[in-house]
């Protein structure tokens, strides 16, 4: 811990990109602005939600063109450019006429989504090349400020809207974001050559691949697949917490409670699991909570009342520990000049998973047979942890 606490430069970077994270994050409280943005445009429920689905999609392709313009133009600017996107999307969407709601598809959806990816991989990759020794320590922290937004944002979204109405909320929030990305992006940037540590100088002499080397590995194979299947389970469950908990024999009025719950849940499991793999190492923390998923859907068969608030809140924390600890994973495999568009390219899985296995996956009618599928993909995924461990070919031994 003195380590950490010595590298008074790097807190700097990590507690100013760990806030701009804390604001990216407010592009998954979509679900909090679905209901009004229905009603202020007519507009069906289920095509409001879909703004989910363009959202996830274009994070990811922040990701990848975030990780190429990080060589290019460096992470401070990348931040900007994200953070920019974000707020110039927010508020666009405050302009969007009734009869064109479909546009919020573009505005909140692909443009907010797009600098919501560029900005999250920037921070990510920033906090890792100033703690390369406790590189789970630092994503830890980053990733989790950036899952706690819905914790704080939704009540305030909330608030805001029956306060100032839909499209003011919008701006509001646009304004406020910009803000604070102005006076905080030049923070985060990368060690220069001078200031670079003897522990990171290590690590870049190291191989250091490229997208396309990483590509032809086995091991990136390994690592986007057991992801794609890992986090199949939560994205089954999210959208039904409320409806599933009244089905276990739980108080309709417990649903927003444990929305609220699996929230803290998942921002816990972002920090936890990257600090638990600096101790016993990656794959054996991946491994421990897919083991859990996999467990925690297999129960979800034939759990009931608060024994299934449990079984949620932990499938939370292990979805969670995905997001902290699989970038870390990323650079330890294929090096850290690179691990922007590296991850990038392993998101790939977390974009399939979201996308594909809530249409196969949820139009299983059968409950239990839904539950025993997402309980064998676990399964699977941790299969391709263990074969990963086997691997001889990791670039980053012993860190």
């Amino acid at each position: 811990m003195s380590a950490i606490t010595e590298n008074k430069q790097g807190l700097k970077v990590l507690l100013a990109g760990s806030f701009i994270q804390l604001f990216l994050g407010i592009i998954y409280v979509w679900s909090v602005f679905v209901i009004p943005v229905s009603e202020f445009y007519s507009w069906e429920v289920a095509s409001v939600k879909l703004t989910s689905s363009f959202m996830l999609s274009f994070f990811v392709v922040g990701i990848l063109a975030g990780g190429k313009l990080q060589v290019k133009i460096g992470v401070s600017r990348v931040v900007l450019l994200g953070g920019i996107m974000l707020a110039a999307g927010m508020f666009v969407s405050a302009f969007v006429p009734k009869n064109f709601a479909w546009l919020i598809y573009v505005t909140y959806g692909i443009i907010g989504g797009f600098g919501v990816g560029a900005g999250y991989n920037a921070n990510i990759s920033s906090a890792q090349r100033w703690f390369p020794k406790n590189r789970g320590f630092a994503t830890g922290i980053s990733v989790c400020a950036f899952g706690f937004s819905t914790v704080i944002f939704a009540p305030l979204v909330e608030f805001l809207v029956k306060r100032f109405a839909l499209q003011n909320t919008f701006i509001i929030l646009s304004i406020a974001f910009l803000i604070v990305v102005l006076a905080l992006f030049s923070f985060v940037k990368l060690p220069d050559g001078g200031s670079t540590s003897a522990d990171a100088s290590a690590l870049l002499k190291r191989k250091q691949f490229t997208t396309t080397e990483v590509l032809k590995t086995k091991e990136f194979y390994f690592i986007t697949l057991s992801l794609m299947l890992a986090t199949a389970t939560f994205f089954i469950l999210n959208p039904s917490f409320k409806t599933l908990a009244v089905e276990r024999g739980l108080d309709p009025t417990i649903g927003t409670l444990l929305v609220m719950i699996t929230g803290v849940a998942n921002a816990l499991g972002r920090l936890g699991t990257p600090l638990l793999s600096d101790k016993i190492g990656r794959e054996k923390a991946v491994l421990t909570i897919i083991a859990i998923t996999a467990v925690g859907a297999a129960s979800l068969c034939f759990i009931q009342g608060i024994a299934f608030v449990v079984v949620v809140a932990l499938i939370a924390f292990c979805y969670g520990g995905y997001s902290g600890v699989y970038p870390v994973l990323t650079a330890d495999y294929f090096g850290i000049s690179n691990v922007g568009s590296n991850y990038g390219a392993v998101m790939v899985g977390f974009a399939v998973s979201a996308l594909v296995f809530p249409m196969i996956i949820g139009s299983i009618q059968d409950t239990i047979i839904k539950f025993i599928v997402l309980a064998v993909l676990a399964a699977i995924g941790a299969g391709l942890i263990a074969l990963l461990m086997l691997s001889k070919n990791k670039s980053d031994q012993n860190i």
